[in-house]
């Protein structure tokens, strides 16, 4: 093999590390920001949690939506795989450096819209409109749009439940240390089954779906009962001491900020390693299409740049979904947290790279609507949209210019 491809693929790697990276920087926010924003945790201890459980999401979960990203977006019928390998790289180094530059903006923009319409540049400039598969384009950016409805709704459902089961009762302690623990177990028994149904590790240790199911369900009833066990000492101050409800969840939305950071690193670890599973079976010449596994390797690196990205700058963005939309108590922090993971970890077993900051921030919308209209800071929400809405657009054009001063250079 041609010693360029090599620096091509070895480029590529280092490249999607600073994607990686650059995901981490931005979207830890999403993991993390309603936790620190409501005082459950430091943001020191933000961030190596949400690094630790990141690499895990993705070494076990991502490789779903990854091939979604490796193959999904753009026809490769007709190019030449050099061309193809230089317009992969383009691909990454342009949406890694919007997310980098929407990072010191503090805003958190959509990294999945960012590679995506890196892709969607390439291909355009490459082979025009037929090289885009719109098909694909289309259902993606369908669940862009239902994904925050969807974080939104379950965000302000579970919040209102939280409401009149707890804070309605004459007794809101009693009925906290009881309801808390079973939506808590429900959340471990989401995380367990996703990582027991149709992954890596299911496939190493021979577990069928009804064997995942059935450790999922043995998980979620042993932190039923850990939850009433541990939470079974705590004493009401008065009669309607909210105070001791939040503490309750504070304790628990530590655990649903890393249902968030494990769903995060499932899905989003796509953006960054998408495009160098594509690189790697063209350099081996087995073609585009064909289906391969995605490397054990390339999800380690993803996740392990993902982590790296949450320490370094994690906390540019976190302040602004954190504090800056609306103001958030532990338990609207949990709202936010069951009602974000739930739509991504559901998406990225579907194979659908969504949005995670379009999650996240509808479902703190969600919580805030819950209170009213007024608890949302409307300025803070249209300056996110307006990144939104820039980011497909600017990541195609920056990928254009980028492919075609490589093909200038490299021939």
């Amino acid at each position: 093999m041609d010693y360029t491809i090599w620096l091509i693929i070895g480029g590529a790697s280092a490249i999607a590390f600073y994607m990686a990276w650059s995901i981490g920087s931005n979207d830890v926010a999403n993991s993390m920001a309603t936790a620190v924003g409501a005082k459950a945790i430091t943001f020191k201890q933000a961030v190596i949690i949400a690094g630790v459980l990141n690499l895990v999401g993705a070494v076990f979960v991502g490789s779903h939506v990854t091939d979604t990203v490796r193959r999904g977006i753009v026809s490769t019928t007709g190019i030449d795989n050099y061309v193809l390998l230089l317009g992969f790289v383009a691909s990454l180094l342009a949406a890694a450096i919007w997310v980098t530059l929407s990072t010191w903006r503090e805003m958190p923009i959509s990294t999945t819209h960012s590679i995506i319409g890196a892709l969607m540049g390439f291909g355009l400039i490459v082979g025009g409109t037929s090289t885009v598969v719109w098909s694909k384009v289309g259902s993606v950016v369908a669940s862009w749009a239902l994904s925050p409805v969807a974080g939104c709704i379950l965000a302000f459902f579970v919040f209102k439940i939280i409401v009149k089961t707890i804070f309605a009762k004459d007794e809101p302690v009693s009925a906290a240390k009881i309801i808390g623990p079973i939506i808590f177990g429900f959340t471990a028994f989401l995380i367990t089954s996703s990582l027991f149904l149709k992954t890596p590790l299911s496939k190493n240790y021979g577990f069928s779906d009804s064997d995942g199911l059935l450790v999922a369900f043995v998980v979620s009833a042993i932190v039923v009962l850990l939850g009433m066990i541990l939470f079974r000492k705590i004493k009401a101050k008065s009669g309607d001491d909210y105070a001791t409800v939040e503490g309750i969840f504070r304790k628990l939305q530590i655990g649903t900020s890393c249902y968030v950071a494990f769903a995060h690193g499932a899905n989003d670890v796509a953006n960054a390693i998408g495009p160098v599973a594509s690189i790697i079976p063209l350099a081996q010449g087995i073609g585009i299409g064909a289906k391969v596994e995605v490397p054990i390797w390339l999800l380690t690196l993803g996740g392990i740049g993902i982590a790296f990205g949450c320490m370094t700058w994690g906390r540019r963005v976190m302040k602004t979904v954190g504090g800056r939309i609306t103001s958030l108590t532990n338990t609207r922090g949990f709202s936010v947290d069951f009602g974000a993971a739930t739509t991504v970890l559901i998406a990225s077993k579907l194979g659908m790279p969504i949005s995670t900051s379009h999650t996240v921030v509808g479902a703190v919308i969600g919580v805030g609507l819950a209170r009213g209209l007024e608890a949302i800071d409307l300025n803070i929400i249209k300056k996110i949209i307006v990144s939104w809405l820039l980011t497909l657009p600017i990541a195609a054009g920056t990928s254009v210019a980028i492919f075609l001063c490589l093909r200038t250079i490299v021939g």
